[in-house]
C-alpha cells in the first residue's frame, strides 16, 4: 500500500526519525497515552501510526477506533498498523450521526485537526457527544493570529489565539491546558514563545 507523503500528512514509515514533525507529532501521542484508557477514537488518525504508541499502554485499552476523512489513508492505516484492537473507519467530525456508526468513547484524541474545519464549534460539540460520561478529550491546535485573520496555512481555515481556544472548549466540566514548544509539552507559561496547545477536556 503507497502513498504520497505531503506537507500536512506525518509519514514514520516515510520520514526520518529525525525530522522535527515528526518528532513533535509523537510527542503529542506520547503525552496523550500516559492519560489515554478504555475505548479510544483517534479523530483525524490520519495514517494511523498514533494508534502505534496509544497501545503502548497495554491493559489500560480496550479498543481503538481510528476516523478520518481520506480513504486512501485510512487503507494505508488499516494495511500498516491493523493490530488487534484497532479499527479504522472513513468519517467526518462533524457528522451527527457517527456516533451511531462508531459508540462513544472514554478517551477522544485529535490533533491538529480543528484548524482544518470550517464548523468548528459544530466539530467541538459533535466530540462532547462521542464521549461517554465522564470521558475525556484530548485534541491540540496551532496558535495564530485569530478565527477572523486571514492565515497563512493554505491546509487551515483559520489558527487560534490561545483565548479563542479556551473559550472554544467552555462547554466541558474542566479544562486543563498545556503548552508545546519541540518535543516538549508542559503546563508552563513564563516567556517562552510556544507555538501550540494542548487541552485535556473532562465531560461530567
Amino acid at each position: 500500500m503507497d502513498l504520497e507523503l505531503t506537507n500536512e500528512r506525518v509519514m514514520p514509515k516515510k520520514m526520518n526519525p529525525n525530522n522535527g514533525l515528526l518528532k513533535e507529532h509523537l510527542a503529542r501521542y506520547k503525552f496523550a497515552s500516559k492519560y489515554a484508557q478504555g475505548r479510544i477514537l483517534d479523530l483525524a488518525c490520519g495514517v494511523g501510526y498514533g494508534t502505534e504508541v496509544l497501545l503502548a499502554q497495554g491493559e489500560r485499552i480496550k479498543e481503538i477506533i481510528g476516523v478520518d476523512v481520506d480513504q486512501e489513508s485510512i487503507e494505508y492505516a488499516q494495511y500498516h498498523y491493523g493490530y488487534s484492537l484497532v479499527q479504522f473507519i472513513v468519517g467526518e467530525g462533524t457528522n451527527s450521526t457517527l456516533v451511531e456508526k462508531v459508540g462513544r468513547f472514554d478517551t477522544i484524541v485529535s490533533f491538529e485537526t480543528v484548524e482544518h474545519i470550517k464548523e468548528d464549534y459544530k466539530f467541538i460539540s459533535n466530540l462532547n457527544k462521542l464521549l461517554k460520561d465522564g470521558g475525556q478529550l484530548i485534541i491540540s491546535t496551532p496558535f495564530g493570529r485569530g478565527r477572523d485573520k486571514e492565515c497563512s496555512n493554505p491546509y487551515h481555515y483559520r489558527q487560534y489565539t490561545e483565548e479563542e481556544f479556551r473559550e472554544m472548549l467552555e462547554e466541558y466540566f474542566e479544562v486543563e491546558f498545556f503548552y508545546q514548544l519541540n518535543k516538549k509539552i508542559e503546563k508552563s507559561q513564563d516567556d517562552t514563545k510556544y507555538y501550540l496547545m494542548v487541552a485535556i477536556c473532562h465531560k461530567e
